[in-house]
């Protein structure tokens, strides 16, 4: 385990105080379940979005061509 100092607003540090103290915890634990939370979910995202990058592109539509950006965006054919 690593101690840090972290600076808060006065009316923050209360209010987690009692936060902390509601839920049987401490504000160093809840401080570093946050970050071990953020952690894990910037990992999560790396990952995913490595596997992402890594699969072959799969093409959206087999054969013909695709509408032009005008065809797509005429609201006459909306109507």
């Amino acid at each position: 385990m690593k101690n840090v100092t972290i600076t808060l607003d006065e009316k923050v540090a209360q209010w987690v105080r009692i936060w902390a103290a509601k839920h049987h915890s401490s504000v160093s634990r809840l401080v570093g379940e946050l970050l071990e939370q953020r952690m894990r979910e910037e990992r999560g995202y790396e990952t995913a979005m490595k596997q992402f990058l890594a699969a072959r592109p799969v093409p959206l539509k087999s054969g013909g061509r695709y509408p032009a950006r005008d065809e797509l965006h005429d609201r006459k054919l909306l109507r």
